[in-house]
């Protein structure tokens, strides 16, 4: 292929009646594409399709940053959830589990305690949604039907699971009870649509 675009380039020079003082130029250049292909080009590599990041959805370092707008950050069953998170990245998911139901002791009726726990356990179990990862949710939706966060935590749990086209519809109940002037709604519309396009690449 690159000897066929240099003689297709050759050619082009001479019925473009280009001045043969540029043609060195030209032929620099097509070297210099022809090094750069040999060095990084990779023929073999079977062709993929682009899509949407999905790793990106799940794994979004913001995440905690949306979860505290949305949940708030300095209250007092806030505290339980920060230590669950020290202890999460430290590998100590049994610990992050335990940290929060520890706090669910004090505030059996905190939203942000059991989204927590929902999130916690399901990473804890291989990044399923586990039953007892399930009745963590349902108990946070049940303890605040109208807020959005059970609904996007437990669709982020369903990223995680891969589970995407379920997660879509708690994404889109999150957006939907999401006030319009809060500060987390866009954040929301934002990572569904980039959902919406990961599963039409998928074809649905």
């Amino acid at each position: 292929m690159l000897v066929l675009i240099a003689l297709a380039a050759a050619a082009a020079l001479v019925l473009l009646r280009v001045n043969r003082l540029l043609w060195s130029m030209v032929g620099s250049a097509l070297m210099l594409g022809a090094a750069g292909y040999a060095w990084q080009g990779s023929p073999s590599l079977p062709a993929s399709d682009a899509r949407a990041d999905a790793q990106r959805l799940a794994d979004d370092p913001s995440l905690i940053d949306l979860r505290e707008r949305m949940l708030g950050r300095f209250t007092a069953d806030s505290a339980y959830l920060t230590a669950s998170d020290a202890m999460a990245r430290a590998g100590d998911r049994r610990s992050a589990v335990r940290a929060i139901l520890g706090g669910l002791n004090r505030y059996p009726r905190s939203v942000m305690l059991w989204t927590g726990l929902g999130t916690t356990l399901a990473a804890h179990d291989g990044n399923v949604l586990s039953p007892p990862a399930q009745f963590a949710f349902d108990q946070a939706i049940r303890v605040a039907p109208l807020h959005p966060a059970p609904h996007f935590f437990l669709g982020l749990a369903h990223i995680r699971a891969n589970d995407y086209r379920a997660a879509r519809g708690q994404w889109a109940k999150a957006l939907t009870l999401s006030p319009e002037g809060a500060s987390y709604r866009r954040d929301i519309a934002l990572r569904l649509q980039l959902l919406d396009r990961l599963l039409a690449e998928q074809g649905g």
